[in-house]
């Protein structure tokens, strides 16, 4: 199928020129006229295309002159789309399994102007004329749509989806109402058009795009299936609208000036997502998420391949695309919390507020961010100094610190992954400008806790007595992980044995971290690690818990890949002795705060995977019964992928899964399916599962890099994901582009157990046989540099684990 189009385009020439160079990909370009104001009159220009970097340049038949004006007309035909990056199209099929296309709907960014029947019977929608905006924010869809409204304030928010979904958006829009007035008053700036459109799209890449007032989402992240979706489904729907409606304001309103500053963006948008929520519905403790989010990100911020979140060089289209990566994200929004944190909240709005109002309609550098904070306080503090430590540099501090009677000695150096010699970093001059917050015994947290900011290599803070122990960075709140001297890492072991409640649940989640980070440096000996989390028999909240799943998982992940099923065993066994009475007062339910339901996820999970307890049989039995009603029973939300994952273990139950795959409607439901189904361990079916996604027939495409991610972290999958990859890496690249966040995501997830040094030849000698562009991306030199940590971390911890365990 094609398409034909024609754009006109008005330029102003801010210097004599020759060259007009504009982006286009896949265009078959008919005509291109060129007229100037002075003459106007329309002359036929040529065009050079540069495939390589997407771009095209019009030769003109006149010098332009500076501050004149000049009209370009382009006229086109393209193919649809196959990938999905520009018009591309998608079928679904509805409840009677009839391919649909029948009442159509257009919508674009602005509310429509007319709507005319012509008379070869097709219709033709005029919408008005757009506020001035970013090219990338142009949207338009047509397709058959319903949707459901609501008018708040005179702009009309309304949720589409696809006719038979249309009962699961009432969620999206009472959300999307309850977001819009938040932000409306925390910016102190009306949204300023008619409309907001959220639409829920079959097939879909990205999470979401916040196309100015056409946010265009998957349907996994805008519908809500009471019935079937979890608390963590839920939150993620809130999440993914919070983020994108706090674009039309961050991105929309006021954008970077190039993507080299895309985290003012993403950065922007995630931190306010987390904040919305945490001021919205704080029963659903969303800084939970967060904290983790940090801890991922810092992870992948310690890697010598990890880049500055404001980097200078991003020039070709997989240059931009990189940097969509959790760092512009996570850290851009870690970084925002930290400043906040140190400012007050006060000072933090009004710099948002200011920023916003100066720069409306127009596009800015970080500087200009900075700029605003600095006005507020006033030059007491330089912000802009300050935070152009944390957004020039790549990778973050580890703080060290020891108290000496009423004095506390710090100092910094840049937190390193990689020790070996060989790769001695540059970061030996590296310094950060770093709030370092702390608490102590007896001073409880609703007194502000003491910070000061350590510019230096190194510094004093005074305490005001002597204490029994100290924890540095409250609430994990700044973006840099804390090393303690012995006897200080022996005070706080002591103090979560005696009553790990002095301290909060984000700070016992942030020690169990860091520890277990240090340990991976060999900062701290392993079993250290494994003392601090001695404790966790008397925990009872979600992050601490989940923190240390996910630390002892990543060891037992590289012990089973490696073939040392014995220690692994011994691994699971001490961490279940410390979980044991929690696992054991869960029920199969969905009761209790959405921490607690988070939690009950995590520790059946747990159990059910390594068959613990009863938890195999329990969930066995809950599958069976649903299985025998034909899936109309329902199961508890909270609790429902782990019964899959067990269901899925049987033949019949496997091919049960992928029948109520193939014919459900809820999305959140089919998700729990599949990683059920990417859980198996018959390699056949494994294999299926990806070749089929990669085909679009049964399962989605944009699937795929779930599939794979969820195949290669288990064991009889690892292998395949990576030869997956391999043997289909240039459909993949073509399908979603290098560079992308999927391909990103695909990269590290068939490689990032790998712990031996044939492997990593392997990945190696893979990537450097493809284009350079492909061995130089960040992604590609990260997995190799995680495969050696790997390696390393077993060499230096292999013996200790054998001794001990």
């Amino acid at each position: 199928m094609t398409f034909r189009g024609s754009v006109m385009i008005s330029l102003q020439a801010l210097q004599a020129t020759w060259n007009i160079i504009l982006h286009s990909r896949g265009h078959n370009i008919s005509r291109v006229t060129f007229m100037s104001a002075v003459s106007s009159q329309e002359k036929q220009v040529e065009v050079l295309e540069y495939p390589f970097h997407e771009q095209i340049a019009i030769v003109v038949p006149e010098a332009l002159l500076e501050g004149h004006n000049y009209t370009l007309k382009i006229e086109y035909s393209a193919n649809i789309s196959s990938s999905y990056y520009g018009f591309y199209g998608t079928s679904y099929t509805d409840e009677n399994n009839e391919k649909k296309d029948e009442q159509y709907t257009a919508l674009s960014n602005m509310p429509k102007k007319s709507s005319v029947i012509m008379e070869d019977g097709l219709i033709q929608d005029e919408f008005s004329e757009s506020v001035k905006m970013s090219t990338y924010l142009v949207a338009f869809i047509v397709g058959e749509m319903k949707n459901r409204s609501q008018d708040i304030n005179g702009t009309l928010v309304s949720v589409y989806a696809v006719p038979e979904k249309i009962g699961q958006v009432y969620y999206a829009l009472e959300t999307t109402v309850k977001l819009l007035d938040f932000y409306q008053n925390y910016f102190e700036l009306r949204y300023p058009l008619k409309k907001l459109d959220l639409v829920a799209i079959p097939d879909f890449e990205a999470g979401a795009m916040e196309n100015w007032g056409l946010l265009t989402f998957r349907e996994e992240t805008l519908l809500y299936d009471s019935n079937t979706s979890s608390v963590a489904d839920r939150k993620l729907v809130f999440k993914i609208i919070a983020h994108e409606l706090s674009h039309q304001w961050f991105g929309n309103l006021v954008t970077m000036e190039w993507w080299n500053d895309l985290w003012l963006n993403e950065g922007f948008a995630t931190f306010m997502e987390y904040f919305s929520l945490e001021t919205i519905f704080k029963e659903l403790s969303s800084y939970e998420d967060f904290l983790d989010a940090r801890f991922k990100t810092m992870k992948k911020d310690s890697l010598n391949s990890s880049h500055p979140i404001s980097s200078s060089s991003v020039q070709s289209s997989e240059q931009i695309e990189e940097m969509f990566d959790s760092l512009s994200y996570f850290k851009g929004a870690s970084l925002l919390l930290m400043l906040k944190t140190y400012l007050s909240e006060d000072v933090f709005q009004n710099a948002v507020i200011l920023y916003l109002r100066n720069h409306s309609y127009s596009s800015i550098q970080s500087d200009d961010l900075w700029e605003s904070f600095n006005e507020v306080t006033n030059k007491t503090l330089d912000v802009k100094k300050m935070m152009k430590t944390w957004t020039l540099q790549k990778g973050f501090p580890l703080v060290t610190v020891q108290r000496k009677g009423k004095e506390l000695l710090v100092q910094q150096e840049r937190f390193f992954s990689n020790r070996k010699p060989e790769i001695q970093p540059s970061d030996a001059s590296y310094l950060w400008h770093i709030p370092i917050s702390y608490v102590t015994e007896g001073r409880n947290y609703s007194k502000n806790p003491s910070v000061s900011l350590l510019d230096k290599k190194s510094g004093v803070i005074n305490l005001t007595e002597e204490v029994q122990w100290i924890k540095v960075n409250t609430n994990m709140n700044g973006y840099y992980i804390v090393h303690y001297a012995d006897e200080d890492w022996e005070a706080l072991i002591k103090q979560l044995k005696i009553n790990p409640y002095v301290l909060s649940d984000k700070d016992r989640a942030n020690l169990i971290n860091n520890i277990f980070e240090l340990a991976g440096l060999g900062k701290v000996p392993l079993q250290r690690a494994f003392n601090l989390i001695d404790y966790l028999g008397n925990e009872t909240c979600t992050a601490p818990t989940t923190e240390a799943l996910f630390q002892t998982g990543l060891i037992y992940d590289l012990l089973e890949k490696l073939g040392h099923m014995d220690l692994a065993s011994r691994l699971v066994t001490r961490v279940f002795k410390l979980l044991r009475s929690q696992i054991q007062q869960q029920t199969w339910t969905d009761e209790g705060t959405p921490s607690v339901r988070e939690l009950r996820s995590a520790l059946l999970e747990f159990a059910c995977t390594h068959s613990l307890e009863n938890c195999t049989t329990a969930a066995m039995k809950l599958f069976s019964d649903w299985m025998a009603s034909n899936g109309t029973q329902s199961l508890p939300t909270d609790v429902m992928t782990t019964v899959f994952k067990v269901g899925a273990k049987t033949e019949r139950g496997w091919s049960f899964l992928l029948s109520k795959y193939i014919s459900i409607g809820s999305e959140a439901e089919k998700n729990k399916i599949l990683e059920a189904l990417a859980s198996s361990e018959d390699v056949r079916k494994l294999y299926w599962l990806m070749k089929s996604s990669l085909s679009g027939d049964t399962i989605r495409t944009q699937k795929l890099s779930f599939i794979i991610r969820t195949v290669g972290r288990h064991f009889p999958g690892y292998l395949l994901a990576w030869d997956f990859v391999k043997e289909n890496w240039n459909k993949l690249v073509q399908k979603f582009h290098l560079g992308s966040y999927t391909i990103q995501s695909i990269v590290a997830g068939s490689t990032h157990l790998f712990s031996t040094k044939a492997h990593l030849s392997e990945v190696q000698a893979f990537f450097e046989n493809q284009s350079e562009a492909t061995f130089r991306l960040h992604c590609v030199q990260e997995a190799l540099e995680v495969i050696q940590l790997n390696i390393q971390w077993m060499e230096k911890n292999l013996k200790t684990l054998t001794w001990w365990l």
